[in-house]
């Protein structure tokens, strides 16, 4: 049989396994070897099979996976997330929707401080939600401002998709992180936006916010300064890699040790909250690494098999501008968001797409940020929408996952919107990494 053919069949057999339910790691291993197996013959399956691990779990730019992982749970371990929501509701207070507007800020500025969507989800349903409540907040207005400006975790820096994506294509991650920061700041801006426009044209939405009074001047400075630290850390990190000061490993391992160096002082750190941390990234780390050895024997199938040639030719020899060929793969993208872990889809998708991005002459860091909003709207969009299911698991009996679902749906309307506005502007991503 076809080589290629082969391949095609096998991405179907371990998107099929994934869905009905077998572990991606397992289903991208799995297939993989069999595919190497039946392409080439046993002896080279398993040779691939042992180097692919080795290389793997040796590569010096995935120690940043870690590194950004802990300095993460060390700043959350900080209280970085209360004092970060408490400055941002005194810095909005004055405005229609003002706590909604600062759960958004909040969750931007600790979205540089942990890089994960699912960690602001969680966390902010316990700091957020209870303010809203109590200020008599329409509930799915709430859920949704909670769960969509989660969403900023995996956009703006240190994100782990692009770690995963500058791993897979060999882009610079420091030129990534930096690619992400005004896109974040749009989709921010967007979302604030959106919110005041709700809340103006259905004030019932804010409860009792809409008439709340400004703080006075010393509130709103002690407030604000009580986040001096964290922003110094996010400095830190993204300066230091803008100004190519340090590596994005680097970087991942200045803010862990500055992230650490804040709970100490702020007297946070026990010995019971410091097992627990590394045991956290220990699991996550863990799975991190096999998922990537599944995804690169997935790539090293793929070159068996010349699919992504194949189908890259199949795209330069289409009719349709280049353009359309990028709303295509966005859309499938989109599908599969409401489907798989984003994480997954970066893994299983880049071996294939990247090569068609390449030849098409698009540049690679602004079809990244794109690939990653766009997967992320999959984070609040069902039947997948891990972020709503991490919400609901936090704040437990209280919700439903329908109510998340539907107050996530104008959010879902406003990262479209941001996705539209990076695709017509592509220099909101590419300016900022020219510079370095």
């Amino acid at each position: 049989m076809d080589p290629t053919m082969i391949g095609f069949i096998f991405v179907l057999v371990m998107m099929t396994s994934i869905l009905i339910g077998i572990d991606v790691a397992v289903a991208l291993m799995g297939t993989s070897f069999v595919g190497m197996w039946i392409i080439r013959d046993f002896d080279t399956a398993c040779s691939l099979f042992g180097s692919t691990a080795f290389n793997t779990l040796f590569e010096y730019l995935l120690a940043a996976v870690p590194l950004f992982i802990i300095m993460g749970l060390f700043g959350n371990m900080s209280g970085a997330s209360e004092d970060l929501f408490d400055s941002a509701n005194k810095l909005l207070s004055r405005f229609r929707g003002g706590l909604g507007m600062a759960t958004v800020l909040a969750n931007a500025v600790f979205a540089a401080i942990t890089g994960a969507s699912i960690v602001s989800a969680a966390v902010f349903s316990k700091v957020a939600y209870p303010q809203m409540k109590r200020l008599g907040y329409e509930k799915k207005f709430s859920l949704g401002t909670i769960v969509g400006s989660s969403a900023l975790g995996m956009l703006i820096p240190p994100s782990l998709l692009f770690i995963y994506y500058g791993y897979l294509t060999e882009v610079s991650i420091g030129r990534l992180f930096m690619a992400g920061i005004f896109p974040g700041l749009v989709l921010t801006a967007v979302f604030c936006i959106g919110i005041w426009i709700m809340v103006y044209l259905k004030p019932e939405l804010a409860g009792e916010n809409r008439h709340k009074q400004p703080p006075v001047k010393g509130e709103w400075l002690a407030a604000v300064f009580k986040s001096w630290a964290f922003v110094a850390l996010i400095s830190f990190v993204l300066g230091g890699i803008y100004l190519g000061v340090v590596t994005a490993t680097e970087a991942g391992a200045l803010g862990a040790f500055v992230a650490l160096t804040i709970a100490i002082f702020r007297g946070r750190l026990t010995l019971k909250g410091l097992w627990q941390l590394l045991m956290e990234v220990a699991g996550t780390v863990g799975s991190i690494f096999i998922l990537f050895i599944g995804a690169q024997m997935f790539s090293r199938m793929m070159a068996l098999s010349t699919l992504p040639m194949a189908v890259t030719r199949f795209c330069a020899e289409l009719s349709a501008p280049p353009f359309v060929v990028i709303i295509f793969l966005l859309f499938i993208y989109l599908l599969l968001g409401a489907l798989i872990d984003s994480g997954s889809i970066i893994l299983i998708t880049t071996p294939i797409i990247f090569p068609i991005i390449t030849s098409l002459g698009y540049d690679p860091i602004w079809y990244g940020v794109l690939a990653v909003l766009t997967i992320e709207i999959g984070l609040i969009t069902p039947p997948f929408g891990l972020c709503v299911f991490v919400m609901k698991s936090s704040l437990g009996d209280e919700i439903t996952v329908e109510e998340g679902f539907r107050g996530a749906f104008p959010f879902v309307i406003m990262m479209v919107m941001t996705v539209i506005i990076i695709f017509i502007f592509p220099g909101l991503s590419t300016w900022l990494p020219s510079r370095m």
